[in-house]
């Protein structure tokens, strides 16, 4: 099951559950889709791999398997594309 983090890993940009701006990659890493399209140029900078849309749990789902509130912030995601 997708952890569904709360964020962006680069700029720290709010991605809640429903959000459509969320992208992941094989290991879900996650990044809104302007830092995928614009500096990350669409690889993943954690392990190299493409992004793929976050699929949005539906409401009854959510309730019972809630997002990860645990934001995660990977500072060399920003710095090395910055």
């Amino acid at each position: 099951m997708l952890i569904l983090k709360p964020n962006c890993e680069r700029c720290d940009a709010d991605l809640p559950p429903e959000s459509i701006e969320a992208m992941i990659c094989t290991y879900e890493c996650t990044f809104c889709s302007d830092c995928v399209e614009g500096p990350l140029e669409g690889v993943c900078p954690n392990c190299d791999g493409n992004f793929v849309r976050r699929p949005i749990r539906p409401a009854k789902m959510l309730a019972k398997h809630p997002a990860s509130q645990e934001r995660v912030v990977n500072l060399l995601s920003s710095e090395d594309t910055a």
